[in-house]
């Protein structure tokens, strides 16, 4: 039975890191010190089967007009059974992300599932501007 909780005590900071810096394309090399510091930053999602995570994913948000979605994941043996969907639906329907104006997230590879919670394109992608740094 899937869970997806909020609760930041039940985080395997292990598994996360490990993903994310591992695993991940967007995160590769990415420090423990550095996870922990944006998990301490975000409001963040678990997921877990039996007490074991095997998701996660954060929300970096003012909680009045914007949220920014980033770090989901699955674990791998655990992809293509409907978790990822179930992850999202807990994040969109969260109380505290209610009524924002603007949501945003980058992807390089999951169009498919942001589309179905109504993520588009950018509708003005000129008025977008951002700076690259450095990993620390």
């Amino acid at each position: 039975m899937i869970e997806i909780s909020t609760d930041k005590k039940r985080l395997d900071i292990k598994v996360i890191h490990n993903y994310l810096s591992n695993e991940s394309y967007w995160a590769k090399g990415r420090t423990l010190e550095t996870v922990q510091h944006s998990i301490e930053n975000s409001l963040c999602f678990g997921v877990y089967i039996e007490d074991r995570q095997v998701g996660f994913a954060r929300v970096i948000t003012d909680y009045a007009v914007f949220a920014w979605l980033l770090d989901v994941f699955i674990l791998p043996e655990y992809q293509g059974k409907g978790y990822g969907k179930k992850l999202m639906e807990a994040i969109m329907t969260h109380n505290h992300l209610q009524g924002l104006r603007r949501w945003g997230l980058g992807t390089d590879d999951a169009h498919g599932l942001y589309k179905q919670f109504g993520f588009a394109p950018l509708h003005k992608p000129q008025n977008m501007m951002e700076i690259i740094c450095q990993n620390k």
